[in-house]
Parts: C-alpha cells; structure tokens; sequence
C-alpha cells in the first residue's frame, strides 16, 4: 500500500507489481505453480498473523507445517567449516526431534541448516523438513546453485516461501524485509555465525523485537564470523554450544519437543529411569541390537538421555 501510495521509494518494477489486481497475481502465481495465502486463508501460518507488519500475502512452493514449533537458523554466507557443520547438526537435531527449521536458502549457514534439516525430517516425525524465506519470488531461486536444494526442501514436505510476486528479482533491498518473515514464523532464533554486521543480525533483532528467544554460538574472540554471535551474547543472548544444548534450550521456550509414538522409544525411556548398561538396555526392550542402539543415539541428540560416567545410560 505504502509503495502503491509512493510515501517509500521502492523500483519501479516492484511498484507495477504491487499494482497487479489479487486475481491476477493469482492466475500468474498458480501458472508458475505456487499456491496463494493470504490472512484470511485458515492455511495463513498463526505466528505471522501476530506480526503488525506481517506480509498481506504469501506465495509458496510445496506445504506450510501446521501447527509445528519452528526454529530459524541463521548466519553468515562467509561462513568457516566449524561453523556450517554445527549449523548442519543443530538443524538435523532440530528436524529429527519433530521442530520445522526455517532459514534463508542463502550460501554458508542458511544453506547448511536447510541441507541437515532434510537429514533430520528423514530419521524424525517432522511433518516436513522446513521453509526457506526468499528475497525473491518463490518461483526464483537464489543463490542459483541451490535450486535442487530448494527442490529437495519442497519434496521432502517443506516449503520456499515469499512475499514477493512471481518472478521477483532478489534485488538486495527485498532481503531485510524478508528477515522479520524468517523471525516471525520461529518459537526462537539461533545464529551460528554472523560478523558484526548482517542479515542474521537484523533477523536476531527482529526476532527479539517480536519477542522471541535468542541463541547465538560463541566463538573466538578475535574471528570475524563470530563477532556478531559474541556481541549478541554480551547483550543479552543465550549461549549454545551443542545440539543437546539446543534442546534442552528450547524445551524451556516452547511446547515439548514431540510426543512419544515409537514403542521402542517409549520401552527405552521407561527403562532408563536409572542409569542401565547399554547391553542390559537392549535385552531388557528386546529387538534388534543395531536399532535400539541407533534410537539410543537419536535419544541422546534430542536430549533426553544421556550416558554418565561408566557409560549407562540413563534419562535427563
């Protein structure tokens, strides 16, 4: 409206867009094969509707989670190793646990995020692997390179989602504005990595703004991909140094991190009230030795078992 108005110097082209009548940018939308949601739709995500400035509309590639907690992972594109593979296991853990990862598609820790969030979805009860928030029309992918990323994320059950029209260019001025969607659709935020100035900066600050809880990984003092994380830290943000931490972080922020429905799950936590040899564990649930220990794994990423000092294991 505002741009419509010209009270914000915005292109020209974006003005023309925002100037296209609903149903037109509907039939344009549905012809490049994304669907249309708007505040009145009951598929309109619950979090955005709360925002003052929420988005009007949303076009989107594949299927918004319903009703499932989401964490944003974010960070820098200049990104180190160290930083993408824990950007990788936080997302993976996240996923596996039944949370939604949302992130920005973009290259180093967003693109790292996305791809273990897929491995995730894959061994957990998600109903999707996440959403990736675009500067662009969802029908544009940027960075090109992860568009079989992008196509992974949607056929997996998650979804590419943005504000912008189809065929929207990722001109740099879209990308801040799309950083509140990113906060907004999260129960929390964590940065991985971040200098002292970025895109994951301002979404840190507008998921603070909106309420939202903060993590950032601390990192070395004198390394410019955590300058952002440890300034975050000195004003106020919760420090994480692991997946487990992460869990155990965000049990306290949001609903539990998913309901029990696998038996040999169930049958290992009740066991594991006090501590029990690994062996012993598997003859007392039974089935196969190589499963029980692979879901004592995943139990102990998701932070609810862990092994104390002999190696038994036993419940947090």
């Amino acid at each position: 409206v505002a741009s419509r108005a010209g009270r914000v110097g915005v292109p020209a082209a974006a003005r023309r867009a925002a100037s296209l009548p609903a149903g037109t940018l509907r039939e344009v939308a549905r012809g490049r094969g994304l669907v249309v949601v708007d505040r009145a739709d009951p598929g309109y995500p619950r979090r955005l509707a709360e925002l003052p400035d929420g988005p009007d509309v949303l076009f989107l590639r594949g299927s918004l989670p319903s009703d499932v907690p989401a964490v944003a992972i974010v960070g820098t594109r200049r990104c180190t190793g160290y930083g993408t593979g824990l950007a990788r296991r936080f997302a993976a853990a996240i996923a596996q646990a039944g949370w939604c990862v949302v992130s920005g598609l973009a290259r180093g820790i967003d693109g790292a995020a996305h791809e273990g969030s897929l491995e995730g979805a894959a061994l957990g009860t998600a109903s999707g692997p996440g959403i990736a928030v675009l500067g662009s029309g969802a029908d544009v992918c940027y960075p090109p390179e992860h568009r079989r990323l992008a196509d992974r994320l949607v056929g997996g059950g998650g979804a590419i989602v943005s504000e912008y029209p189809p065929g929207a260019r990722p001109l740099g001025w879209r990308f801040p504005p799309r950083n509140r969607i990113i906060a907004g659709l999260a129960e929390a935020v964590v940065v991985v990595e971040s200098a002292e100035r970025g895109g994951a900066l301002v979404t840190a600050a507008a998921g603070a703004e909106l309420g939202r809880s903060v993590f950032a990984v601390p990192g070395d003092v004198d390394r410019s991909a955590s300058r952002g994380c440890n300034l975050l830290i000195r004003d106020g943000a919760a420090p994480v140094l692991d997946p487990d931490d992460l869990l155990e972080a965000l049990s306290l922020v949001g609903p539990p991190v998913r309901e029990r429905s696998d038996p040999l799950e169930t049958a290992i936590l009740g066991a594991v009230r006090t501590p029990m040899a690994l062996d012993v564990l598997v003859d007392r649930v039974g089935g196969d030795p190589a499963v029980v220990m692979a879901t004592v794994t995943r139990l102990e990423i998701e932070g609810v078992v862990r092994r104390d000092g002999s190696g038994a294991v036993v419940g947090r």
